[in-house]
């Protein structure tokens, strides 16, 4: 064949035709799929485990006069007495977190000991007058254990301290998006997809650690920056080495995914402590160590960084665990192509018209920004993003306020998920 009959075969050559050929769906790709969905399991309930760390548990004032000390019940039936609130339709009395009627001075004048429970017979409302009182005790209508009772941050006045740890977790998701795609541009989408999972195990066991509101933002912070580039780059490197015909079951599964690791949170009712939660969520994704030597670089990522020694590699390496050959004719056009780029690259580089690759990255930004019709695009995109977002957060940051088990239900808002991408499928 003569060099320009194998340049128009090169150039026609598409990495596609080559999954074909080695298995569209084999299992090299089956392999390497699943251990790239497992850390997006730890992903997806990092991404949301602040609605438990950091969620307001149910509480009210401790009252002295009628609770015990060391079996002290949330909902014991004199509470409405003590204790103001209101009714639902269906008679449950739901009582004010930090407000209590004032006790009546004549129970301290006869009381040897004014912080003595009186019996329970005598918590009647002639014992309570109707000025209220702020308290600083508190009793709690479960064993879960969050930041508010951590640093004390029960009332009005600190529920702003509670959404900023959603607000600061939403500005590492955009700081970190950012970053992660354009690191793994330039540094390799495997080197950065493994920093980002080892990054967010580390953030969120220093998260567990935490020792006061401040230092608790800030690895919270660093934890979502971590916890955006995993879900993202996983997309990217398991899906693009499966076949075309393969490919929209391979996107979607993945999203199965992360769905089940949202609901895994669900499960945080066994582990009603917020530093054992997250925990348990950050130390086992640092077994992804090992990805290092069990998972393949990306292959477009190789092709597009011209290097073609090492995607061919990969590639041979698939062929032989899915048990197919490669066409000599296709192996040849593949070489055909790196001697071309080689060939192109050395000629650009006398001709001085050598272009780094991060400038040609900044090149085609700008000829972006440049267009209308791109730019107009662009921002619909956008609007829809942040609609989806607000519905779908919204949605599961609210699932804990239902009636009935949070836990559960938490549970079942992620889960219906699964129903909603197979319909899409």
């Amino acid at each position: 064949m003569s060099a320009p009959a194998a340049g128009a075969a090169s150039a026609v050559l598409d990495f596609d035709d080559i999954l074909v050929e080695i298995g569209e769906f084999g299992r090299f790709q089956r392999r390497n799929y699943l251990l790239i969905c497992l850390p997006v399991l730890f992903a997806a309930a990092n991404s949301l485990s602040y609605v438990f760390t950091a969620g307001s548990p149910t509480y009210r004032c401790y009252v002295p006069e009628c609770d015990k000390l060391d079996d002290a019940e949330y909902g014991a039936d004199w509470v409405s007495i003590a204790v103001p609130g209101s009714w639902s339709k269906r008679g449950h009395f739901t009582p004010s977190t930090c407000e209590r009627f004032v006790a009546n001075d004549g129970h301290f004048e006869s009381s040897s000991d004014p912080w003595s429970a009186w019996p329970l017979d005598q918590c009647f409302a002639e014992n309570f007058t109707t000025e209220t009182e702020r308290c600083h005790q508190f009793v709690y209508g479960s064993s879960e254990r969050t930041i508010v009772q951590q640093w004390g941050l029960q009332c009005p006045e600190n529920l702003w301290k509670m959404a900023f740890v959603g607000t600061v977790h939403f500005a590492g998701l955009v700081v970190g998006t950012a970053l992660s795609g354009y690191l793994a541009d330039r540094y390799g989408r495997k080197h950065i997809f493994l920093f980002c999972i080892v990054f967010m195990a580390l953030t969120g066991v220093a998260q567990a650690l935490s020792w006061d509101y401040i230092s608790f933002l800030f690895f919270a912070l660093l934890n979502a920056v971590g916890t955006s580039g995993v879900y993202p780059l996983a997309f990217i490197i398991g899906v693009e080495m499966v076949g075309p015909r393969k490919r929209e079951m391979s996107s979607i599964v993945l999203n199965y995914f992360y769905a089940v690791g949202e609901a895994l949170l669900g499960l945080s009712v066994f582990l009603p402590d917020w530093r054992q939660l997250q925990l348990a969520l950050s130390v086992p994704p640092l077994i992804c160590v090992a990805y290092f030597w069990l998972v393949p670089e990306s292959v477009r990522w190789l092709l597009a960084r011209n290097r073609r020694e090492q995607a061919g590699v990969i590639i041979r390496r698939a062929a032989k665990v899915n048990r197919r050959d490669i066409s000599v004719e296709l192996m040849a056009s593949f070489k055909q192509q790196e001697l071309d780029a080689e060939t192109s690259q050395e000629d650009d580089v006398e001709g001085g018209l050598h272009v780094q690759k991060d400038d040609k990255i900044w090149l085609a930004i700008k000829e972006v920004a440049g267009s209308p019709a791109l730019m107009g695009r662009y921002a619909i995109l956008l609007l829809i993003w942040a609609v989806n977002a607000i519905v779908y957060y919204g949605l599961s940051l609210n699932a804990t306020s239902l009636s009935g088990n949070k836990y559960l239900n938490f549970a079942l808002v992620c889960l219906v998920e699964i129903p909603g991408y197979s319909l899409a499928w």
